[in-house]
């Protein structure tokens, strides 16, 4: 995915689009999504208010010249959206900025038999990958983990998947309380030979403000010990290699080519626009970046997209020092690390100059960097600890 014109070792940064679907059946206890149970939604109304707050966009010019590389539907639930509506926000993005020749167009799915029923539709309206939360192919797991599917309707979906688009991936939680390596082991092994060329692998972390949380508090659960998390992790980049989809970002692996596109504009540090209530984007204007976060309660952003056009809640502008440490805290993510030809795009800053080479030569020698007149890596050790990593990268 090299830039047009460029050389082809530097990747794409690209153009995104996400569409926020605020609506669950039930919420997970250990989600701190922007989701929302309501007993009932007016869908014509949130059909209309998409393409609205897309057309405010696009009236301001943002965007102006670029094509849209990626769209992704995420959530919530957005395999609870009218597939119409899918449809008519596609229809509309491609005739506001036109669509990458390999644009790809990613929709979050729960496994649920009435939602994998309408994968077939949603490829009809325009997507071409589907993201599948499957979370585990255990009943017991998938009860602990407040799923409303079972593992037979996980084992659908995929197979649905499989005929509806020509790119799928499903999520697993690991690192669960009481699970070993051995019976870790088995389940991945197992998802392997149902995965395509993509599986986003998480431990579960415990959230504030979740249902976990508040039962870790009330000394109802135990969260895995950090080693014995950091043991698993290592496992799973083991077997994820062996299986031909190493990481190309802390918790996503992939066959080469089969990277989320989308996810990439993020850990490169491209320029997104994010609809619908809780988004966020990231967008270049004349003055410079812009930080945007849309209200995230759902009648509230329904309401003042109605009146004003657009649910923000709040625009701030990003500073060239903001955006270079954002640059190194998401492309470091990456097991390609950050181009310097990027960051300078991104920030218009030089890598050396907000990375001195004195400093990071101790982190390069401690097996942790690596560091080229072409881009900064984190190594698979390095990755292990970025927190720590970028603490000293940024002091």
């Amino acid at each position: 995915m090299p830039v047009s014109g460029a050389s082809s070792s530097i990747p794409r940064r690209g153009f995104g689009l996400y569409v926020h679907w605020p609506f669950c059946v039930s919420k997970c206890p250990y989600c701190d999504f922007n989701s929302h149970v309501r007993a009932s939604i007016d869908t014509a109304r949130w059909h209309v208010a998409y393409q609205a707050e897309l057309a405010h966009y696009a009236a301001a010019g943002i965007g102006a010249g670029e094509k849209i590389t990626s769209v992704f539907f995420g959530g919530g639930t957005p395999s609870l959206m009218p597939p119409e509506t899918v449809a008519g926000i596609l229809e509309a993005a491609r005739w506001h900025w036109g669509f990458a020749d390999d644009v790809e167009i990613t929709l979050e799915a729960n496994p649920n038999s009435a939602e994998a029923g309408k994968f077939a539709d949603f490829a009809a309206a325009g997507v071409n990958r589907l993201s599948i939360g499957v979370q585990s192919f255990d009943e017991a797991v998938l009860k602990f983990l407040g799923r409303a599917h079972g593992a037979a309707e996980a084992r659908h979906a995929i197979a649905a998947a499989q005929k509806a688009v020509p790119r799928y991936s499903f999520d697993l939680i690991y690192a669960r309380p009481g699970q070993t390596a051995e019976a870790w082991r088995t389940e991945l092994e197992d998802a392997i030979k149902l995965a395509g060329d993509h599986l986003s692998l998480y431990t579960l972390t415990i959230e504030p403000n979740t249902g976990f949380a508040g039962a870790v508090a009330r000394g109802a659960l135990s969260p895995m010990a950090d080693d014995d998390q950091a043991a698993l992790y290592d496992l799973t980049q083991e077997i994820m290699e062996q299986a031909g989809r190493p990481a190309y970002e802390i918790s996503n692996h992939a066959r080469p080519g089969g990277e989320s596109r989308h996810n990439l504009v993020y850990w490169r540090s491209g320029q997104y626009l994010g609809l619908g209530p809780g988004a966020h984007a990231r967008l270049q204007t004349a003055q410079g970046w812009l930080a945007i976060q849309n209200r995230r309660k759902p009648e509230a952003w329904l309401e003042q997209v109605e009146g004003q056009g657009e649910g923000r809640e709040s625009a701030t502008p990003v500073s060239s020092a903001e955006r270079a440490e954002e640059a190194l805290m998401m492309g470091l993510r990456l097991a390609e690390g950050v181009y310097a030809k990027n960051f300078h795009a991104a920030c218009g800053l030089d890598l050396d100059t907000v990375i001195p080479p004195a400093r990071s030569a101790p982190l390069e020698a401690a097996g942790l960097l690596i560091r080229t007149p072409e881009k900064i890596v984190a190594t698979k050790d390095g990755r292990a600890v970025l927190d720590g990593l970028l603490a000293k990268l940024l002091a």
